[in-house]
Order: C-alpha cells, then structure tokens, then sequence
C-alpha cells in the first residue's frame, strides 16, 4: 500500500464533500473546488474521513493512489484555510502596484508589464516589491506564481528578477581572467 494513499482525510466541520461516481466536490467557508478522478481509484466517506483505495497493485494504479490523496487533501484545505505564495522583486527600479485588478510589473523592460490574475486568484501588492499570489486552488495559485516569476527569472550573475520568497538563487562568478594582463 501507498504509504501517503493509505493515510484517510480528515474533514473539517463546515465541509461538505459530495461525491458523485468519478467526480469529487468540496464546499467550505472559502468556496467550493470539484474534480474527476480517474475511475480505478476508489473515494468515499466514512464518519468525517475521506479514504482512497486502489483496484490493485499495478505501478499506474499504485501512482495515481497517493496522487489521488493528496489532490483530494489539497481540495479540503484550500477550501478551509486557502493557500499563498509570495514573491520578491529584486533589482534597481523594479517595483510592482496594482490597477483594479490587473497587476502592473516594472522590471527592466521599456514598457511595464500588465498580468491579469486568472479565476479565483487574488494579487495583492505589499510595498513596491512584494506581490502576494491567493486562492482556493493549489494548483491555480502555483501557475499564477510561476508565471509572473516568469515574466523575469532571477539573473544568476546579478541576482535581478522576481522570485518566490524562500528561493535561493545560486549565484554564478562571471568573467574571471579578465583582469590579467600577459
């Protein structure tokens, strides 16, 4: 048995889980999140847990085990406690601010750049070089984040960009003989 698909799924008071054959809907204080699983994994509900169970030990089924558990733990605690990420602009004159809803970065380009936030996402902007990425669905939050990382990567020589919060960027050492002379 799957070590991370064995483990049941506790469901918060004010959550309701309703499933129906392949389909799983989860509704909480935060909003509701529905997804299709595949039809060999087994879902139900028994006294406020969720339990996965699998048709039999083929290497698909024991993969979509543990990845079915944790999709369906992700569901229940973004619609409780909801998820974030942060990134950090790093660099001379990068700054970003938000107008309406849309999200306006200035990094090195000549013109800004504007990132609408997609369905269910929430930007908001702390200080000038802090943007926070919020929602519901995990997935969702990590591509919205991505893609405004991706707008601007962290340079590995200078360390300018846009990067998530704890990110470490492994700094390179540049031109090194350039300074001696033959």
């Amino acid at each position: 048995m799957s070590r991370v698909g064995r483990q049941p799924i506790v469901v918060p008071s004010g959550v309701k889980v309703n499933i129906e054959g392949d389909r799983v809907t989860v509704t909480g204080p935060k909003g509701e999140l529905s997804r299709q699983f595949h039809p060999d994994i087994s879902i139900r509900l028994d006294d406020g847990q969720l339990l996965v169970g699998r048709s039999s030990d083929r290497p698909q089924h024991r993969s979509l085990h543990g990845l079915t558990r944790s999709l369906l733990a992700n569901m229940v605690t973004g619609v409780t406690e909801g998820f974030a990420k942060m990134l950090e602009l790093h660099g001379v004159g990068y700054r970003a601010r938000m107008e309406g809803q849309k999200l306006v970065l200035q990094v090195g380009y000549s013109q800004p750049v504007e990132i609408t936030p997609l369905p269910g996402i929430t930007l908001t902007v702390e200080g000038t070089s802090r943007v926070r990425v919020q929602g519901i669905s995990r997935e969702l939050v990590g591509q919205a984040a991505a893609d405004i990382r991706a707008v601007r990567p962290p340079d590995p020589y200078k360390g300018k960009g846009i990067r998530y919060q704890d990110e470490r960027v492994r700094r390179k050492a540049g031109k090194a003989g350039k300074a001696i002379k033959h």
